[in-house]
């Protein structure tokens, strides 16, 4: 089955959709990170404040870190703060993957609000520096992920930039649970030294 032929009238409106989601997700991002600091969301989840929420849920506490994490993902509260409370509250071994969990669910979540908000718009820009780096994405979605997030972990901007391009949900579970299997692994067996 052949692609339909896009005709040039089309091309511009195409391109102005794009700019209007881009947009759009731009002033979702920064609203929520702006809502964020000035309700003090981000100053109250620190890792003292979400290790002790946790614990006092008993068994409910995983659920809500879990839960707590996703939130403080789209907020901008740095995943690190999550996974040291959890390793705090529940131990290395525990906590660790705890963290894991909780990090995928958050960048699992991150991901799919950002494409159904800003589509894959870097997938459409014909500049040929953008198609030169998400060549690698698309020739080799799981291995390009995965190095990214062994490098970046969770930074926001990284789940958002994969979420605009082309590449699918599963292939971005796949590298993203590869990549961020050892510096979770890292920062729970060196926690103790991290904190001091």
């Amino acid at each position: 089955m052949t692609e339909p032929a896009i005709t040039p009238a089309q091309a511009p409106i195409d391109r102005r959709k794009t700019w209007i989601r881009l947009g759009i997700l731009t002033l979702v991002v920064v609203l929520s990170f702006v809502i964020a600091h000035a309700t003090g969301l981000t100053d109250y989840l620190s890792r003292d404040r979400i290790r002790e929420m946790i614990a006092g849920l008993g068994a409910w506490g995983a659920l809500a870190f879990v839960g707590l994490f996703v939130v403080g993902e789209l907020a901008h509260v740095p995943g690190f703060v999550f996974i040291g409370a959890s390793i705090l509250a529940y131990g290395r071994l525990e906590g660790g993957l705890l963290g894991y969990v909780g990090a995928m669910a958050a960048i699992a979540v991150a991901f799919v609000v950002v494409r159904s908000i800003g589509g894959q718009a870097l997938a459409s820009i014909e500049r040929p520096i953008v198609q030169r780096a998400l060549a690698h994405v698309d020739d080799r979605p799981i291995v390009s992920v995965t190095v990214l997030r062994t490098i970046l972990i969770m930074t926001p901007a990284l789940t958002y930039a994969l979420a605009l391009t082309r590449i699918r949900f599963r292939d971005y579970l796949i590298g993203s649970a590869l990549g961020l299997a050892v510096p979770i692994a890292l920062m729970s067996y060196l926690f103790d030294w991290l904190l001091s």
